[in-house]
């Protein structure tokens, strides 16, 4: 019974050590993975964040544009000599104070 124990021991210890390997492998591959998918939504709230921004400034802008395609005839600013260039200089500033917001935020 005893020379079976000797013939058995490096066997046995040397499954322990794969064992303790492989846990160590496994544990290594988790971490490696966590670290990849953390990038990933990192990455991808980057991208969430610069295309709210552009909707953001061109939905106003949709809207003033959806506004004046109507072609109602008791829309004052269409008769004004300078309607067309007040409404160009107004989305523009618009535009202009968005941007600047957002990078007095520093969300851009």
């Amino acid at each position: 019974m005893k020379k079976l124990l000797i013939a058995f021991f490096p066997t046995a210890s040397k499954s322990l050590e794969l064992l303790d390997q492989i846990d160590y492998d496994i544990n290594s591959l988790e971490s490696a993975s966590s670290f990849y998918f953390s990038a990933q939504s990192h990455r991808m709230n980057e991208i969430m964040k610069t295309l709210t921004i552009v909707s953001v400034v061109f939905i106003p802008l949709t809207f003033i544009v959806g506004v004046y395609g109507m072609n109602f005839e008791n829309m004052p600013e269409l008769k004004a000599p300078n309607g067309y260039f007040i409404t160009l200089g107004v989305m523009f500033f618009l535009v202009l104070g968005m941007i600047y917001y957002f990078k007095r935020k520093k969300w851009f």
